[in-house]
């Protein structure tokens, strides 16, 4: 146990430890900040000014979804630089790979996991083809933004403007600022 002297007081890191992981345990669990503060016995202030400390971004929460892309791994390397959760780009290959490495049952189970997990987040991009867009719009009931690279079916990669797309993640994270 990591003991701290501060002055005639000896503190645990450890139970301090325990105690900010309970309240962002809690919070994720969405539990309100009184309600965490009443069952860990703090202050309500205290659990808002842990959340401004820990802060990284404020805004909405954007996933992206996207295939079949030339220019994955820039696009995939910019998302993380602008703090994008949920990245799933494919390339062409990459997409049939997908599909046909599984059989029918399996392939649905992990669609409807992407889909789930799609769901947690506020606004989705997606990019793809003019009917894969409106597939997402229809799956997700959520805001669905499209970046449409053309009519379906889309043979082959096709590239996709890293810095416009750069800007639509900045807009749609900023909007709720």
């Amino acid at each position: 146990m990591e003991l701290i002297r501060i002055g005639d007081k000896l503190i645990s890191r450890r139970k301090i430890n325990s105690i900010l992981e309970r309240i962002f345990t809690l919070r994720c669990q969405g539990f309100s900040q009184q309600e965490v503060a009443r069952q860990v016995g703090v202050d309500r202030s205290f659990v808002s000014r842990l959340e401004t400390l820990g802060e990284i971004r404020r805004g909405r929460r954007v996933a992206v979804v996207g295939f079949p892309v030339a220019n994955k791994a820039e696009l995939e390397n910019m998302l993380r630089q602008e703090g994008v959760e949920y990245i799933l780009l494919l390339t062409d290959s990459e997409r049939w790979d997908f599909v046909r490495q599984k059989n029918g049952l399996e392939l649905l189970n992990q669609i409807m996991e992407i889909v789930a997990q799609l769901r947690n987040y506020d606004v989705v991009i997606i990019i793809g083809s003019d009917y894969r867009i409106k597939v997402g719009e229809a799956l997700l009931g959520r805001e669905v933004v499209g970046v449409e690279m053309g009519p379906s079916p889309i043979r082959g990669d096709r590239e996709v403007n890293a810095e416009e797309l750069r800007s639509l993640v900045r807009d749609l994270v900023e909007a709720e600022k």
